[in-house]
């Protein structure tokens, strides 16, 4: 009898094991890889210091500081197009892409459910702990998520919409698509637009600013506003280097439209050989702890901006341009740049040099 029981009893063990190996595999997700996908659109680091490289095809890659581990559709995420990447007070990690918000808990992936609605308006609100999403281009308007709802938010009317459609009335793409966010030192959102500027919200008030230059390139190309940040003397800076801008109090309003009333400034050039100045265009801008601008441009480097002059840092792989996306500040103060063809660079303190694990 005894022996009965122990064989019984051995075979419940065996049968637990089995059990929990089982479900240990159920929630082992991703792809443990030796380096990462060449073409990356973004980089985070959560509160548990592990980074995040966001790719523009391939999903995204989790780096703890030894191993790279890759998420993609077949573990749950909504797309491997990777826009943007956020963490909220509890430590969830969000994913914004072309298709969706997936939301990352440690150890499972879910896509956040849209509420859409007439009237969006009713859900323009700015509270604490809010997360903003774009969700691809061509949106009109952001998405909010308060923690519990995810809302897609309309903008109000641009004064800039009927002649941008009078001079482009077979266009493709919506106008309105939002290409960049950034919260301000006042905790006011802006809005990055494709075609009609900046839209900032305050949580009582949502105001224009357009100014063809920020939009449009002197060659003619639509650049959209990639970028925005305000420097630690308070003024912003919009896309390029041409200018600065000092944001008034008060906003105006004509035909209900309501616009931002602003001061703009001399910003900072780059002499050519000719004897003109070159005002760069850049995808994404950071301030380091010094106070210092650094500018990362599509193809021509990174400019650094000193609070005197320009500074600029070529960017090659080889003999090829590296052509880069977004610069990211780390929790160490680390910068970090991230490109569509050559990987990730880190500042050493004198130049970037390429990323590829410890």
């Amino acid at each position: 009898m005894k022996f009965s029981i122990q064989v019984f009893g051995t075979i419940l063990l065996l049968a637990g094991m089995t059990v929990c190996t089982s479900c240990s595999k159920a929630v082992s997700i991703g792809d443990s890889l030796p380096e990462m996908d060449a073409h990356i659109m973004v980089v985070f680091q959560d509160k548990q210091e592990n980074y995040w490289f966001g790719s523009g095809d391939t999903g995204v890659y989790k780096y703890d500081g030894k191993h790279f581990v890759r998420f993609s559709k077949k573990d749950g995420l909504c797309s491997n197009s990777i826009l943007g990447i956020q963490e909220d007070s509890f430590g969830n990690i969000y994913f914004d892409t072309d298709a969706g918000i997936s939301k990352y808990d440690g150890q499972q992936f879910t896509t956040l459910e849209v509420i859409e609605s007439d009237s969006s308006e009713d859900e323009w609100k700015l509270e604490a702990g809010d997360l903003w999403f774009r969700m691809g281009w061509d949106s009109n308007g952001p998405y909010r998520y308060d923690g519990t709802s995810l809302y897609h938010l309309t903008f109000p009317k641009s004064d800039q919409e009927d002649s941008f459609y009078a001079k482009y009335p077979h266009v493709t793409f919506n106008p309105y698509g939002v290409y960049y966010i950034y919260t301000d030192s006042k905790g006011c959102v802006w809005f990055g637009t494709s075609s009609l500027g900046l839209c900032r919200y305050d949580g009582k008030t949502i105001s224009w600013l357009y100014e063809n230059h920020l939009t449009e390139t002197p060659e003619g190309g639509a650049f959209g506003i990639r970028s925005i940040i305000e420097d630690k003397d308070g003024y912003f800076w919009f896309c390029n280097s041409r200018y600065r801008y000092d944001i008034l109090p008060e906003s105006s309003r004509n035909d209900g439209i309501s616009k931002l009333n602003y001061r703009k400034e001399k910003g900072m050039g780059y002499p050519l050989k000719d004897g003109e100045t070159d005002f760069p265009y850049f995808m994404s801008i950071v301030e380091d702890k010094q106070g210092d601008l650094w500018m990362a441009t599509y193809s021509e480097g990174v400019y650094r901006y000193n609070g005197e002059k320009l500074i600029h840092y070529p960017l090659k792989d080889g003999d090829t341009d590296v052509l880069l996306f977004s610069i990211y500040k780390d929790r160490q103060a680390k910068l970090w740049l991230v490109s569509h063809n050559a990987g990730i660079y880190v500042y050493n303190g004198s130049s970037f040099e390429k990323f590829r694990g410890e």
